[in-house]
């Protein structure tokens, strides 16, 4: 869970994934929330459906969904419908950017941001939900 630990941005070594000064505003931005953040972070490690990330962030449900959206539009996550349920998990694009930092930071282009490393395992997923 983010915590107000060690959070790190800073300018990446040069990459072929440059985002362009819109899409790096719009990430940047979508990260600019302690709400998200702990989304994101909680998503880093397993997939979770919108109850889940309520029990989990101890946050009413609207406020949660709120803040998926926010994340959906920015392309950082992805929500997948079961049933009556919303599951969501990190985008594929990130997963990609993820897997280039050998787990360790987000190398969006325009910056790197870096979570403590126990948020770093291998993220689960659930895997009924992806066929």
């Amino acid at each position: 869970m983010f915590t107000g630990g060690r959070l790190l941005l800073r300018k990446p070594a040069v990459t072929r994934t440059m985002l362009t000064v819109d899409q790096c505003a719009l990430t940047l931005k979508a990260l600019a929330d302690h709400t998200r953040l702990r989304i994101l972070e909680s998503l880093l490690v397993e997939e979770k459906c919108v109850t889940d990330l309520v029990r989990h962030l101890h946050c009413p449900q609207p406020h949660i969904s709120h803040h998926l959206r926010i994340l959906r539009d920015a392309g950082l996550v992805e929500g997948i419908r079961d049933g009556q349920q919303v599951c969501y998990r990190i985008a594929p694009r990130v997963q990609h950017l993820l897997a280039n930092r050998q787990g360790r930071a987000l190398n969006f282009g325009c910056c790197e941001l870096r979570f403590p490393d126990p948020v770093f395992s291998p993220v689960k997923r659930r895997t009924h939900l992806l066929t």
